[in-house]
């Protein structure tokens, strides 16, 4: 949504330092869940940075191989804006993503925002941060099955967000960028509805709205 070069740590247009947004990646993450998300933090400015179980190379579904730039041992929420967990097979095939799931409490705990769809919902719930939150995921169904106690604050919406907390099922990456923007105050409102309905709607007269709200 901007022409804004991002860093490391980020500048937004105002000038204000922004602390990076960490992306959580393991193998069989989904790599087509947050690239929305992340593409237009860093245009706004947002340093992007992969946070992995250790520095070794993942491999996302898609067999897109990735370098991380540091190991979830090293993470500290005061030291970012932002945790991504993007969906993986592993969520649903043992403990191996667990530790992510914990670092999510501690984010929150911090009141650092965190963002999760997919898969990583089911990890948010088994460690019991839906318990006590508005959520929703790919469905009521798949979370139940986690044994959590959060099934009456489940929403049946595109994305949810409660507090700090971002959630959303696989099929709704745009949804789950919109709820992170706003989260983050990453652009304006304006701006926002533009750029949803141009990207989820395809409204053809998005694109003229979005340039406008942009100030291009």
């Amino acid at each position: 949504m901007s022409s804004s070069t991002p860093g490391t740590t980020g500048t937004g247009a105002d000038g204000d330092a922004r602390k990076p947004v960490h992306l959580a990646v393991y193998d069989t993450f989904a790599d087509w869940e947050t690239g929305h998300t992340t593409a237009h933090l860093a245009l706004a400015g947002y340093g992007i940075r992969t946070v992995a179980p250790t520095r070794e190379p993942v491999t996302s579904i898609g067999g897109l191989r990735v370098q991380p730039d540091l190991a979830l041992a090293d993470l500290r929420p005061e030291d970012s804006a932002l945790l991504i967990l993007t969906g993986a097979n592993l969520w649903d095939e043992g403990d191996a993503l667990a530790p992510f799931a914990r670092t999510a409490r501690a984010f929150l705990d911090a009141g650092v925002p965190v963002a999760a769809i997919c898969g990583a919902t089911a990890g948010l719930a088994r460690e019991g941060l839906l318990d006590d939150r508005a959520h929703t995921g790919a469905d009521s169904g798949y979370l139940a099955a986690t044994g959590y106690a959060g099934a009456d604050r489940y929403v049946e919406a595109d994305a949810v967000t409660d507090g700090v907390l971002v959630t959303a099922g696989p099929t709704e990456p745009v949804a789950f960028a919109r709820e992170v923007f706003r989260l983050l105050g990453a652009y304006d409102e304006p701006a926002i509805d533009a750029w949803y309905r141009l990207f989820h709607d395809s409204d053809p007269l998005a694109y003229a709205d979005l340039e406008k709200a942009l100030g291009r």
